[in-house]
Formats: structure tokens, C-alpha cells, sequence
């Protein structure tokens, strides 16, 4: 994606010199950065890194022992950030309502806060669910659908309050392939339109050079690397490098490659250009 960025609805986010600890051990040891408004910023690291830790601390579930979290300057925590900015979060389940309809769902916030009168709440859940492709499913029922239309159905609920700031807690985990792929072209879809700074926390190294404007690696509860896509690859930290890189290991890939020479026979792989 492009650095450059149209007019802005969304906020800018700033964190400095965040630290959290439980019963002494620390987590997060002095996290620092930035996000421009109507960026697509993603967070990635290794499972245990601190990254569900510090997605807490940014969406204000709890307070860091140290440091800050600012939006346009001001306090997470700050009463004023709830009445003047609107921030979404999309978690890793869905969180949806089981005992509720789809169109319930997406529209709660709404409903429960008596933000729009009830005929206008259903026009917006029927044009959220359509921008996510899920025309027509306002009757439906949460188990009724699959995981990739569950974290659908999550994002029109956060569409519906027209964020300037957007959380997404692993979007595409526990997703086959097709179905992360759409959910990676709904995120992508709704920044374009909306311009909503868009913060993500993932593990997945696809989504996160496929989309993000800028990348940020979280390793032992630090930043280590701040960059877009192609600075990141170039990056020559080689805790970036194993982390981006990480794969098959090569005994593992040896092996594999003499089984296929042994159960393959030699005419097919002549047909093939493979070499024996």
C-alpha cells in the first residue's frame, strides 16, 4: 500500500514508555511508538512476545504500572476520549452475543446507548453486513455461521459506530485460508473507505506484509523494529530476520526432499525437470 494517505477521518495514536508486569515478572519493558491517522499499523511477534498484554493496555481494559497511551494527545483513560472519539475493537472470537441475531449484534452499541431511533439502526446494520458480504443474514442466529463470517459479523458491529480507530486482535486466527483472505480484504476495504487508523496484533506474517503501512515487531515485551514492509525485510537485526523467515527446518526440508527422491520413480521425475 501506498505511504501516502487521502484525508483523514481517522486519530493518531501515541505510546510512551509503556511497562506491565504480573507478580514481578515484567511483560512489557518500555514500549514506544507511534500511529499516524488513517494508517494501517500492525503489530506482529512470536506467541508469548506480549502482544495480547499490550493490546489491553491500548484499548484501556487495564493500566499500564508505567507510561501512557495517547489519542490525539489525550489519556486512553481520559472521560473526554469516550464522548469525542469513537474506537472500535474487533476481538480474536468475535465476542458476539449468542443469545442474539446477527442484526442485533451489529447494531447493540447503538440500541444500547439510544444513539439512532431504532428504524435508522436497522438501515445501518443492513449496509454494514452488505459491505462485509453478508447481505441478509440480520435473522441469523451466531452459531448458525461460519468462523469467517462470525469475525464478519464483528466488524460490521465495529463499522456500525463509524470508528476513527480500529482494533483487530488476530483477525485471521483459526481461519482457513479463503476465508482469511476475505477477512484481510474487508480490513483493507473499510480503511480505504473509512480512513480509520487501523492498529492490528497478529502473528501472521502475510497479512502483516501484505497490508500494513508500517510494521512494528514485539520480541520479550519490546519494539525491536519499526518499518514498512520493504524495511523490514531489509532489516538486518536477526532476531527480525528468524522471525520473518522462519519456516520448514532444513533437516526437516533435507528429509523430506530424499523420501520424495526415494518414493518417486526416476522416469516421473525426468518428466517433471526435477533432478534426482
Amino acid at each position: 500500500m501506498s505511504g501516502e494517505f487521502p484525508k483523514q477521518r481517522g486519530v493518531s495514536l501515541a505510546v510512551h514508555g509503556l511497562c506491565k508486569s504480573y507478580n514481578g515478572h515484567e511483560v512489557l519493558g518500555g514500549i514506544d511508538f507511534e500511529v499516524n491517522p488513517g494508517e494501517i499499523f500492525v503489530i506482529v511477534g512470536p506467541s508469548g512476545c506480549g502482544k495480547s498484554v499490550l493490546l489491553k493496555q491500548l484499548i484501556g481494559l487495564e493500566e499500564p504500572d508505567a507510561g501512557e497511551v495517547l489519542i490525539e494527545g489525550q489519556p486512553i483513560q481520559s472521560p473526554e476520549i469516550t464522548t469525542r472519539y469513537r474506537v472500535a475493537m474487533v476481538f480474536q472470537s468475535g465476542a458476539l452475543l449468542t443469545s442474539m441475531t446477527v442484526g442485533q449484534n451489529v447494531g447493540f452499541f447503538l440500541t444500547e446507548h439510544h444513539l439512532k431511533p431504532a428504524s435508522e439502526i436497522v438501515e445501518i446494520v443492513s449496509k454494514d453486513l452488505e459491505q462485509v458480504g453478508l447481505k441478509g443474514t440480520e435473522n441469523k442466529m451466531p452459531d448458525e455461521l461460519s468462523g469467517g463470517m462470525r469475525k464478519r459479523v464483528a466488524i460490521a458491529r465495529a463499522l456500525a459506530v463509524e470508528p476513527q480507530l480500529i482494533f483487530y486482535d488476530e483477525p485471521t486466527s483459526e481461519l482457513d485460508p479463503i476465508s482469511a483472505v476475505n477477512i484481510v480484504e474487508d480490513i483493507v476495504g473499510l480503511n480505504e473507505q473509512t480512513h480509520a487508523t487501523t492498529v492490528i496484533v497478529s502473528h501472521d506474517r502475510d497479512l502483516a506484509f501484505g497490508i500494513a503501512n508500517r510494521i512494528a515487531m514485539l520480541e520479550e515485551g519490546r519494539i525491536i523494529a519499526i518499518g514498512t514492509p520493504d524495511e523490514m525485510k531489509n532489516n538486518p537485526d536477526p532476531r527480525v530476520q528468524l522471525f520473518l523467515n522462519a519456516g520448514i527446518p532444513k533437516k526437516l526440508a533435507a528429509s523430506a526432499r530424499l523420501q520424495s527422491q526415494v518414493s518417486t520413480p526416476r522416469s516421473s521425475s525426468l518428466l517433471t525437470g526435477s533432478a534426482l
